[in-house]
This record gives C-alpha cells, sequence and structure tokens, in this order.
C-alpha cells in the first residue's frame, strides 16, 4: 500500500467546518491531514511552543495547505504560517485551496504565487500552476 501524503492544513478556526471537510475529502483520497486544533499536545493558549509546534508540522508534512477564506485572510497566524512555509518549502509543496462566498473568490494577490487546487473541480481535483496556468494540471493523486 502507497504511503498516505501528509499535509498541514493552514485556516482560521473560525472555518472549523470546512477545514474538517476538506480533511475528510483529503482522506478519501489518500491524504493525512494535520490540522493545529487536533493535537492535544498543542497549548491551550498561543505561545512560543504553539509557533515551534507549528514550524516543525509545517516541515515535517509533505504539503502545506491554505485554505482561503475570508477568516483566514484577516488572521493573525495564517500569513505567518504561509510566510515560514515559503521561506522552508519547495514551491511545489505549497498549495492554495480557494474559497467562494458566492460574491467573490477569498484569496490576496500574494496567494497567486501559489500553485491552487481547482475549486471547480472536487469531484477530480486539479492542481493548477501560480497564476492558474493550465498547461500544468496535475491530479491530486499525482502529486
Amino acid at each position: 500500500m502507497a504511503r498516505r501524503r501528509t499535509a498541514f492544513l493552514c485556516h482560521s478556526h473560525k472555518d472549523e467546518l470546512l477545514a474538517k471537510g476538506l480533511a475528510h475529502l483529503l482522506w478519501q483520497w489518500g491524504w493525512h491531514v494535520y490540522i493545529d486544533w487536533q493535537d492535544a499536545s498543542m497549548p491551550p493558549t498561543p505561545d512560543r511552543t504553539t509557533a515551534r509546534k507549528i514550524q516543525d508540522k509545517i516541515l515535517e508534512t509533505d504539503f502545506f495547505l491554505f485554505l482561503a477564506t475570508s477568516n483566514s485572510m484577516a488572521s493573525r497566524w495564517c500569513p505567518w504560517e504561509l510566510g515560514f512555509a515559503d521561506g522552508k518549502k519547495s514551491l511545489d509543496s505549497i498549495l492554495v485551496v480557494p474559497t467562494r462566498d458566492g460574491t467573490s473568490i477569498h484569496g490576496n494577490e500574494y496567494l497567486a504565487l501559489y500553485r491552487h487546487i481547482d475549486h471547480n473541480a472536487l469531484d477530480h481535483p486539479v492542481v493548477r500552476a501560480a497564476g492558474g496556468s493550465r498547461l500544468s494540471e496535475i491530479g491530486l493523486s499525482s502529486l
């Protein structure tokens, strides 16, 4: 049996249901997703230990997933986590998961620097190159 891909899910805790749903979907596709608030070893109040544990998990996992919502864009932690991942992981291992609320797709222009999962293809998800290029579409199972 093939080893499950691992991913750190960067998200706002306000998006708990979305995070759980995404983790479940990815589990069905053979991924194991780390979610910080499911980790019993995390301190109850964020501090330097929290930051170190998050950094360690980002380094340990194969991929860094950024769940782009209005909440994660307003978060103080999410951009910090993305910046850390950007400095430590290969760009190919950073993926943005865009969301929309019916009026717009959430994300700042800097998120266009990274590959993203096509939100229109969740039954057969596709990873697109930074900037949305269709030239390098690959399925999640190919990563």
